[in-house]
């Protein structure tokens, strides 16, 4: 089969997204669709039903992945896999997530429709929990496809209503057979939306995404004494919340100089015992940085081990304790290349990024060849009712994938 220049149905993918977006719109045009609750489930037989429509097979493994399968002309050949989720945050957005699903659906709607039959099998993919918004982790079935996670513990992961993930996955109806599960791929690809703002900061069409960037966590526990706010002198104190405020100011001073790709967060804090007539006696805080090389990560860790020995504690005592970390995840070369060449080939205009967010892609990298995409975020929002992205760009993006497909199909 050679390479045709063809073009996705814009107008169908934008009625597509809003289609599913019906399963779960809020009041504000978000999107409320937990994994595996009744939301979830109408719109995977939704997903199944319109696939078989377009007569590809459907299957589901023992994580509830769905895998939709366009034959090839060689069948017993290695897939090109299309896929995210359909899975949402609490009052999340219309695009995160589904936009990668209906990417695969509108490409192999394309095929069909152009009466163009692949050489390899085209699959489009949803695969469960990315979000981790009922059920923690996030990446819970990549997870366990990639051996990262144990599938035991995942199955016991319950909500805050105690049903657990086993239990849900089990009354959906989508608990298929380990043996069905994505083992082999020529490659797999996933189009997201950036959740970020650069590519339109920048007017960019594309992110071509490089990897998946490493990052660690850690846990800062400052210790100081509770005493009477009106009584105590200043000289005193030993005030864990100034202590922990300096800490703060050191981290940034410090970090701000180790390269502008950075970026760290101090997400959560506890402050104890929290009461405006009491000297703090303890705070306790995150600190979380991400950065693809690994050596800048490496600097970021010395300077948070380094907080207990620094003169800015006011008498207090520093404990710190890495939480976790991950090491960055590098999408495969030729498929970063191939994307790219399809960016070009339709004049999109792009640049070469990593990605600060977690996505399946990157468990799934680690033992299949994949590689992923960017469209813009309007005003970088996403995790959001209001998360956007103009319809042009979702076009665009989706025909970047097509364009790609059509070269790793060909004969």
């Amino acid at each position: 089969m050679e390479k045709q220049k063809i073009s996705i149905n814009g107008e169908r993918l934008k009625q597509t997204i809003e289609d599913f977006a019906d399963f779960g719109r809020t009041e504000n045009n978000g999107v409320t669709r937990l994994a595996l609750s009744e939301t979830d489930i109408k719109v995977r037989n939704h997903f199944k039903m319109v696939c078989e429509e377009l007569g590809l097979t459907v299957k589901w493994d023992d994580m509830g992945n769905m895998y939709a399968t366009l034959e090839g002309r060689e069948n017993d050949k290695s897939p090109v896999v299309i896929g995210s989720h359909l899975d949402s945050v609490e009052k999340g957005g219309r695009f995160d997530g589904v936009l990668g699903v209906l990417t695969g659906l509108e490409v192999v709607r394309t095929l069909v429709e152009s009466n163009i039959r692949p050489r390899i099998p085209v699959v489009v993919a949803n695969i469960t929990n990315e979000e981790g918004a009922r059920f923690e982790p996030s990446l819970m079935s990549s997870g366990v496809m990639s051996g990262k996670f144990d599938k035991g513990n995942m199955l016991r992961s319950a909500d805050k209503n105690g049903v657990t993930f086993a239990d849900a996955l089990k009354a959906s109806g989508y608990e298929g057979r380990k043996e069905n599960r994505l083992t082999e791929a020529e490659a797999f690809l996933e189009l997201h939306i950036e959740q970020g703002p650069v590519l339109e900061s920048e007017s960019i069409d594309i992110g071509v995404v490089e990897c998946v960037v490493g990052m660690c966590c850690y846990e800062i526990e400052v210790s100081g004494e509770s005493d009477h706010a009106g009584t105590t002198p200043m000289s005193m104190r030993k005030d864990s919340l100034f202590a922990a405020n300096n800490l703060i100011n050191e981290i940034r001073e410090k970090m701000s100089k180790l390269d502008n790709d950075l970026v760290y967060t101090i997400g959560r804090m506890n402050v104890s015992p929290n009461i405006h007539t009491v000297i703090p006696n303890k705070v306790i805080f995150t600190l979380e940085a991400r950065h693809k090389e690994a050596a800048v990560i490496s600097l970021v860790e010395e300077i948070i081990q380094g907080l207990a020995e620094t003169d800015a504690k006011e008498k207090c005592g520093v404990d710190v304790k890495k939480l976790w970390d991950r090491d960055t995840v590098w999408f495969n070369d030729k498929l970063v290349d191939s994307l790219e060449k399809s960016c070009k080939s339709l004049d999109c205009s792009y640049k070469r990024m990593a990605s600060g967010a977690g996505h399946d892609a990157q468990f799934i990298a680690t033992y299949l060849p994949a590689a992923m995409i960017f469209v813009p975020s309007v005003n970088g929002k996403s995790h959001a009712e209001d998360e956007l992205t103009a319809w042009e760009d979702c076009e665009r993006g989706v025909n970047v994938v097509l364009q790609t497909v059509l070269d790793l199909t060909a004969n």
